[in-house]
């Protein structure tokens, strides 16, 4: 069981991080107000040509989209006093792929998710194997794990995120769809490169926060405590050999 409990304790370690950066991107991709977000800073009336409440709608369905069973994605937003179709063949096709890197993503969450918990409850709530101290001496561990992440993903998107962005486009996809034309591909109009820049920094304060909550915790825990740890070890090494 020795053996066991350590190789839970590691995968808990790995799986914490990948818990908090997928939840963070999960709430990240679904807030409306990243949406609103776009369409202001990156002034896509202007470059798009369609007014702020449609572009809004239609962002709107793409949310939906990313969530639900749906293969494929038809948006009419009104310009010029008709309805268009909002992306092309080869934009919608790009969503299918995206969609499905986005699923694949959540999926992943859960798992992470419910591997955490579960950990947590068969092992020191159920089965009482471990301490609380240790669970958030791990916690701790695992914030270091998520720091040296989120560490690596903050230099990238200050630095080099052009090459990091286009590599990864290249190792995610196995096409070339996601190489749209800014002068008429609506998609890449409402979400310009700089756009996901700024959507990886903001995952990243995200994931900090997260882990900041825990590790506070954490630390609080162990500091209230430290004193019955203390006395436990002393109790403990009084005990007469038998």
């Amino acid at each position: 069981m020795g053996l066991f409990r350590q190789i839970a304790a590691l995968l808990f370690i790995v799986a914490l991080p990948v818990a908090l950066i997928t939840t963070s991107v999960r709430l990240v991709i679904n807030a409306p107000q990243l949406y609103e977000y776009a369409t202001d800073n990156y002034d896509t009336t202007a470059t798009t040509g369609i007014e702020r409440s449609e572009l809004l709608r239609a962002s709107g369905e793409l949310r939906d989209y990313f969530n639900n069973g749906e293969e494929s994605i038809f948006v009419r937003v009104q310009r010029d006093g008709g309805p268009i179709s909002l992306f092309n063949p080869r934009e919608t096709a790009h969503l299918r792929d995206v969609k499905a890197l986005m699923q694949a993503s959540f999926r992943v969450q859960e798992a992470a998710v419910l591997f955490v918990l579960a950990y947590i409850v068969f092992v020191f709530v159920w089965a009482k194997e471990g301490s609380f101290r240790s669970l958030a001496k791990q916690i701790l561990t695992s914030g270091l794990v998520t720091l040296v992440v989120v560490g690596a993903l903050g230099v990238v998107a200050l630095s080099g995120f052009e090459g990091a962005f286009n590599q990864f486009h290249l190792i995610a996809f196995d096409n070339d769809l996601w190489k749209l034309n800014p002068a008429r591909d609506h998609l890449i109009q409402m979400f310009p490169e700089a756009f996901w820049q700024d959507v990886t920094i903001l995952v990243g304060l995200v994931t900090l926060a997260e882990f900041g909550l825990l590790a506070a915790l954490s630390a609080i825990y162990l500091g209230v405590t430290r004193g019955e740890s203390v006395s436990f070890r002393l109790t403990r090494d009084a005990q007469p050999v038998r």
